[in-house]
């Protein structure tokens, strides 16, 4: 039974995919990054607070391990200093593309293979396809209007392969009635955009 990390960002869409690597007898963990630190900003409308005890409710209904794993100094160097200083430079820059390679899919994936998991999932709504040359293609998720493929575009194939998009395969309603259905405590909670 392969081990899984799942980040679990306190939204529907991660949560679901729990419970979808749960039901396909994953042994299956829960992890919520956190990138940011409340008190940073003081007065801004920072919903980490909620996001953790949304994650770990989840983590909790489901029955699975849950971590907080601190990258604020990683996210900070790796996706804050690439936003500012693109803004310098005068190009626009992503910093949602960065946060998925570097942190997602690059720290956090490393810390899951370090603590003994085989991989790492994730809420996107994309497919990954391994050919038959060994390599991996990315496709869009089959919900054309939750599709998030662009936001992954600048993954390594490594990253690729270590990884599991289970709501790939469904659409968003079916993602929510999969939530209510099980009862999950965030089933109800409105999309982060």
């Amino acid at each position: 039974m392969k081990k899984i990390l799942v980040a679990l960002s306190g939204g529907v869409d991660s949560s679901v995919a729990a419970l979808l690597l749960k039901e396909q007898g994953y042994d299956v963990s829960g992890a919520y990054i956190r990138t940011w630190m409340n008190e940073e900003m003081p007065l801004a409308d920072c919903p980490a607070q909620q996001d953790i005890e949304d994650s770990r409710a989840v983590a909790t209904h489901l029955g699975i391990d849950y971590d907080i794993v601190n990258l604020v100094s990683e996210y900070r160097e790796r996706v804050v200093s690439y936003l500012v200083d693109g803004y310098k430079r005068g190009i626009t820059p992503n910093p949602d593309m960065m946060c998925n390679r570097e942190m997602k899919f690059g720290i956090f994936e490393k810390y899951a293979l370090d603590n003994g998991f085989d991989g790492i999932a994730t809420g996107h709504y994309v497919r990954s396809l391994k050919k038959e040359d060994g390599s991996f293609d990315l496709y869009e998720g089959l919900d054309k209007n939750k599709d998030q493929t662009y936001f992954l575009a600048l993954l390594r194939q490594d990253q690729i392969a270590g990884a599991r998009f289970p709501v790939g395969e469904l659409g968003k309603p079916q993602v929510r009635e999969l939530a209510q259905k099980h009862k999950l405590p965030n089933a109800t909670k409105k999309d982060s955009q």
